[in-house]
């Protein structure tokens, strides 16, 4: 049996574990520069604030009822999924957990008898909200999409199920299929969902788990339409797998504060983003021969509601594989000579790493001084007084000292769980 344990409205739920006073009223958390709404609480919700909405259409609902508004704090967001998912491996065994999403896990309960599964799922549920103050529900099923299906009715009718959902037979599968419409089955999205109720009159899971293997091959994707088939009639076609630890690709990218029309400004942002990318790189032990870097126009387009703008991006590939931070900043940054164009403005830009090997296969020069072949210890030393004194108090000179660019978070809350000076007090 697999099962999924999934945050309840996790941005939402890491904001108010610090501010009790907000339980039970409406909390919302905006995007990057605070554009979108991407969390709601569930009073929110009820008050018909839209997900994926721009907070300035949003605004006047939220002032009329005195929503709670958050800037997305991931300092926080991502310190409080790590506790979680290290409570799962804590009482599973690493083995037993594959980390899906900041805020989602599967969980391989083969081990437990079929009568203790309710039981079990019960304890996981009690020890990760004691354990990290997170509200969680839990679905458990034969299979990784059954198991969707079950934590998604679990949210649906908490009064019923109690934040869990076990499907032990045949039975309670096909009736937890049935009040599953197309749409909401993990692996359709919105194009297929209208697609299967226009042409096939397919409306829940139910329906679709009763078509063959071949008509999801047809129909929905390939192969992965075919796993999603077998998935739903009770076959375990995605297995457990292991976390990424070594990433074959690298990325930074941030939306600006404001729209950018100076070079200046644009090279700053592109080499930030490439020390916190060449950070990353360091971490997981790598080094990178492939750099690209792209720039988004901020678009004047009335005739539509928002515009994406257009990417203009180009990359260099490097002469050897490198880790270290000034030998990635300054392609980086030639590369926005590149792509720049004094009559626009732009809105975002980002750095990719790719071309990913092992740091320890970069064999050192031997026409090289000493020194130079020892910047990687210098590295290590820059990035080991960034992390215990936080903020970027070592940093190359071509990121800039005021960072006018930098996105707005107007409504940030404080990173309770990784800074001294922000720890929260109890009085």
């Amino acid at each position: 049996m697999k099962a999924i344990v999934d945050c309840n409205n996790f941005y939402c739920s890491c904001e108010r574990l610090f501010k009790p006073k907000l339980d039970n009223k409406p909390v919302i958390v905006l995007s990057n520069n605070d554009g979108c709404i991407i969390s709601r609480s569930n009073e929110a919700k009820k008050l018909g604030v839209e997900m994926a909405g721009p907070y300035f259409m949003a605004k006047p609902l939220i002032e009329k009822y005195n929503v709670a508004v958050f800037s997305s704090n991931y300092n926080l967001y991502g310190d409080l999924s790590w506790r979680v998912m290290e409570t799962l491996r804590m009482m599973l065994g690493k083995d037993k957990v594959e980390v899906y999403s900041v805020d989602e896990a599967f969980l391989d309960l083969d081990i437990f008898p079929e009568n203790e599964l309710q039981f079990v799922a019960k304890k996981i549920k009690d020890t990760v909200e004691q354990w990290t103050g997170i509200k969680v529900s839990v679905g458990v099923a034969p299979t990784k999409v059954l198991a969707k299906v079950a934590n998604r009715l679990s949210k649906k009718k908490p009064e019923k199920y109690k934040g869990v959902m076990v499907l032990h037979n045949e039975e309670e599968i096909i009736s937890a299929l049935e009040q599953t419409q197309i749409d909401e089955v993990w692996g359709v999205g919105r194009q297929y969902a209208e697609k299967l109720k226009q042409h096939f009159c397919i409306y829940d899971a139910l329906q679709l788990s009763r078509m063959s293997e071949e008509f999801g091959k047809v129909h929905l994707g390939g192969v992965v339409g075919s796993r999603l088939l077998r998935e739903l009639k009770g076959i375990t076609s995605k297995d457990m797998e292991d976390e990424l630890i070594n990433k074959k690709m690298i990325a930074t990218t941030r939306m600006f504060g404001s729209p950018v029309g100076d070079i200046t400004s644009i090279k700053e942002a592109v080499a930030t983003y490439t020390s916190r990318a060449a950070e990353k790189l360091r971490r997981q032990h790598s080094a990178a021969k492939i750099i690209s870097v792209f720039v988004v126009t901020k678009e004047e387009n009335h005739q539509v509601s928002f515009n994406r703008g257009v990417t203009h991006s180009n990359y260099i590939t490097l002469p050897a594989a490198t880790s270290l931070t000034n030998e990635l900043i300054k392609p980086a940054v030639s590369l926005v000579d590149k792509l720049y164009d004094p009559k626009k403005l732009y809105k975002k830009a980002g750095v990719m790493l790719s071309g990913i090997v092992p740091d320890n296969s970069i064999q050192a020069n031997l026409f090289f001084p000493e020194t130079k072949n020892c910047e990687r210890k210098l590295m290590e030393m820059i990035d080991n007084v960034n992390f215990s004194q936080r903020d970027d108090v070592l940093k190359f000179a071509a990121s800039g000292t005021e960072r006018n660019w930098k996105m707005q978070q107007n409504f940030i809350s404080g990173r309770h769980t990784t800074r001294w000076d922000e720890l929260f007090e109890v009085y």
